[in-house]
């Protein structure tokens, strides 16, 4: 299985930050072994730089990609899905999701996604719906808008972008790399920061 995480030029580092972290280190996987690889995705394999300053470099090109069943498809934010040079990473993730692929996709890259027709016919969210159609003039989706965090419609999740614990909460649910109570213990930990979801975590974890 693997997740493969689009690396563009301004990506909104904070969008994406729980998935890395709990992703790369496996601390909570329920099969610390399993195979799994967090990849990240360019156009090319020149480095890019995050909104924050941060160099990624690109581990494959999109070119390469074959998505196989329990993959996840992953757009971060960034200031430049509706630039040109976006458009063949938008067309990837539209074509993938009418494969039945998985794709998952939070605040500006939700707006790219709407401007290849991707969400005209999924249950969806953004950052705001008169955006999205200010936006994307073409977008027939509006019936299946939701105004809610985050919305998993089929095999796509989208998010606002102020949402991103939410967002990896889904994503997470979709990999199924960590036990359904670890994943549930481990979001209301984060949501409510009430110290019974770190004990419910830490319990989660014990040996079947």
């Amino acid at each position: 299985m693997k997740l493969y995480l689009v690396v563009v030029d301004t990506m909104a580092d904070w969008e994406i930050a729980y998935l890395t972290a709990e992703l790369h280190s496996r601390r909570f996987f329920a099969d610390p072994a399993m195979d799994f690889s967090l990849l990240k995705v360019g156009l090319t394999r020149d480095a890019i730089d995050s909104m924050g300053g941060v160099r990624y470099m690109p581990d494959v090109t999109l070119d390469a990609v074959r998505l196989q069943e329990g993959d996840v498809l992953l757009l971060p934010g960034a200031d430049v899905w509706d630039a040109p040079q976006a458009k063949p990473i938008l067309a990837f993730a539209r074509d993938a999701l009418d494969h039945g692929h998985q794709v998952a996709a939070i605040c500006g890259a939700t707006v790219g996604l709407a401007s290849v027709g991707a969400l005209d016919t999924r249950r969806h969210t953004s950052n705001d719906l008169g955006f999205l159609k200010q936006a994307c003039p073409g977008y027939r989706g509006e019936a299946l808008y939701r105004k809610e965090a985050a919305v998993r419609g089929g095999n796509l999740i989208t998010a606002t972008g102020l949402a991103p614990l939410e967002f990896s909460y889904e994503v997470l649910k979709m990999l199924k790399v960590w036990r359904p109570e670890t994943t549930r213990a481990w979001y209301r930990l984060h949501k409510t920061r009430q110290e019974r979801w770190y004990h419910e975590l830490v319990a989660s974890m014990s040996p079947e």
